[in-house]
């Protein structure tokens, strides 16, 4: 498993009854907070680079604060804002922190509104002022806004342009500014006009501010600005009035998913996690579809609306294989059949020698992947032994029965992910050596020079940690073949809907097609979908990707069989072969969600495409032809 900065999370809760109430119900008037902690710590696996949570409480005074925010940096970040604001209430007497109606009226975070955010950034872009939620403050409540979101938009520059164009000056060139000021100023408009209807209609003072929190429509809001992004999304979004909301894209690239009963509404970027906070099944659940929005009103009524009219089903499948929660229900058993999927060709790999080869998988979250292997391989083991048996026209000796009955797939725990590589290691040489030591192996495992060793993972991408230590550290058991298993077909092209991969160097299968080019003479491959690339930009076109092109002249095991060559250190003793997961293993495996662009290049919105030919570009003009 190699490290990628990947996917961020979001998490809501909306309280629909007093605090008196869950502190009646529950013991605690925190009930909503300590429901977003949960919420957020189930879902760590989504963001490690920071963390964030807002709060609203309704119904406060003229003068009172009502909106709250921390923030936080690091691995501990989830901790450190949790801690924050509990310090708040550390000098309360026992009293004071058992009573809601003191709560509600003096402590900061005892509202009824969540918002929790788990970072890990895609844009480069880092430090405590770009850590979600996002705050845009007004002295009219219904005008203060917070914003979160797993997303990463391909077309910031055009939406920077439209905001500029009608007289907006954002303080930053950065994704989630921008789409907070955009947000917002449709806000604005929309809530400037519901006061002059006010004022028409003789009303005066407060009673506007009430008319208005009442008659405001986010959906408004929101069609206008949702058309106008492109990428994969899931925005999260409360207001100082007690507006709720949460829209995804209209592709379905991103995940979002909510529950809601007569106590609470809550969201979240997983399933299983709602289904663990708050214990309810997983039918209980509902996925926000494509191009919909959930809203939770002032008054907690929820609604869903279709803001934009959903596209064609891009569900990322790549977020299934490589950093979901493996509890969900579906996602367990697509993981299953993603290693079922692949064991023809393993067996192909190792001539269907069972009885030298020993199976084992590289931490952790190719483990259910490699269940469902083995379970496909008991399933061809039975069949052999149906076979022989149903050829006997005799009586079993004891020996032959012994035989049959001891025929079994050899498992072993052969890796171990033994180190973290600490960041203060910086040096090449230093760092390099290092990371050969981050795995250890089971010495023992396996009868050396004799057994082959099949591992899988859930993926290859860039390849460093194959290169770096795997196969190096696997080499020591002296097997006589090492057959690296991927449960994710062969990642060629970048992601710009999340997962922060955007240099086409950094994949191993791009390196291995430019690297066959070069042996076969065909650099001309190279420069003729260059030049295309180039002519598509000047003229403003995002049709076709033309990196495929680079591909396009070898077969998936001449790209594979590269990568052994460019992957495998000096002085390995055994034999090493890549097996991947095909592009239709893949799609059976995980039929609700074709998103598939890391491995096909079949982007499913504009910016993808125009964004994988700028990176080629960028490729040929800063690395290749300056060479």
């Amino acid at each position: 498993m190699e490290i990628l900065k990947h996917e961020c999370g979001v998490a809501m809760v909306r309280l629909l009854k007093p605090l008196e109430y869950y502190h009646q119900k529950y013991g605690t008037w925190m009930y909503g907070l300590n429901k977003l902690y949960l919420l957020m710590e189930k879902q760590h696996n989504r963001g490690q680079e920071g963390a964030g949570l807002a709060c609203v409480k309704l119904e406060a005074k003229a003068g009172e604060e009502y909106m709250f925010r921390e923030r936080a940096l690091g691995t501990g970040a989830i901790t450190e804002i949790f801690s924050a604001v509990h310090e708040h209430f550390r000098d309360l007497t026992p009293a004071q922190l058992n009573d809601p109606i003191f709560a509600k009226n003096n402590l900061p975070f005892a509202g009824e509104l969540y918002m929790g955010h788990l970072r890990y950034s895609t844009t480069g872009k880092s430090g405590i002022s770009y850590v979600h939620p996002f705050l845009r403050r007004n002295n009219w409540r219904v005008k203060n806004l917070a914003l979160c979101g797993n997303f990463n938009l391909t077309n910031v520059d055009e939406i920077f342009e439209d905001i500029t164009a009608i007289g907006q000056h954002p303080r930053k060139f950065a994704d989630t500014y921008i789409m907070l000021e955009q947000v917002g100023h449709r806000l604005d408009r929309v809530v400037e006009h519901l006061y002059q209807q006010c004022e028409a209609e003789g009303l005066r003072g407060m009673d506007i501010t009430h008319a208005i929190e009442a008659r405001i429509d986010l959906g408004d809001v929101l069609k206008r600005c949702v058309p106008t992004w492109d990428g994969g999304f899931v925005i999260c979004g409360i207001t100082g009035s007690g507006e709720m909301f949460s829209v995804r894209d209209p592709w379905g690239i991103r995940p979002a998913f909510y529950y809601a009963d007569d106590e609470i509404v809550v969201l979240a970027s997983e399933r299983p996690v709602i289904q663990t906070v708050m214990n309810v099944h997983a039918w209980d659940i509902k996925e926000l579809n494509r191009g919909e929005a959930v809203f939770v009103s002032k008054t907690g009524k929820l609604r869903v609306e279709q803001i934009v009219e959903p596209k064609k089903n891009s569900a990322c499948s790549f977020e299934r294989i490589y950093f979901s929660r493996g509890s969900d229900i579906d996602i367990y058993k697509e993981r299953k059949k993603l290693g079922e999927t692949l064991v023809p060709d393993v067996l192909k790999a190792v001539d269907n020698d069972l009885d030298h080869t020993v199976f084992s998988f590289i931490p952790n979250t190719a483990e259910v992947a490699y269940y469902g292997m083995l379970e496909e391989l008991n399933n061809y083991l039975n069949g052999i032994k149906k076979k022989w048996i149903a050829d006997k026209r005799h009586l079993f000796q004891e020996e032959e029965l012994e035989q049959i009955l001891s025929m079994r797939v050899r498992t072993e725990k052969v890796a171990i992910k033994d180190i973290k590589l600490r960041t203060f290691i910086a040096e090449g040489n230093s760092r390099n050596d290092l990371a050969a030591h981050v795995y250890d192996i089971t010495y023992g495992s396996i009868v050396p020079f004799e057994d082959n060793l099949v591992v899988i993972d859930d993926s290859i991408v860039r390849g460093t940690t194959l290169k770096q230590s795997i196969i190096s550290i696997l080499d020591r058991l002296h097997p006589k073949k090492i057959v690296i298993v991927s449960s994710s077909p062969q990642v060629r092209y970048p992601d710009y809907y999340g997962i922060d991969m955007s240099r086409m160097n950094e994949f191993i299968a791009f390196k291995a097609a430019v690297a066959l080019l070069e042996e076969r003479g065909m650099e001309n491959v190279l420069m003729d979908a260059y030049q295309k690339a180039k002519k598509q930009e000047r003229e403003s076109l995002a049709e076709v990707n033309y990196v495929k092109e680079i591909y396009a002249p070898f077969t998936d095991e001449e790209i594979s069989s590269k990568m052994v060559d460019l992957l495998t250190p000096v002085g390995t003793k055994a034999q090493v072969q890549i097996v991947y997961q095909t592009i239709e293993g893949l799609h059976a495996s995980c039929p609700n969600h074709p998103g598939d662009w890391y491995f096909s290049g079949d982007y499913p919105t504009p910016g993808g495409v125009r964004m994988v030919n700028r990176a080629f570009i960028h490729y040929m003009e800063e690395e290749y032809l300056v060479k």
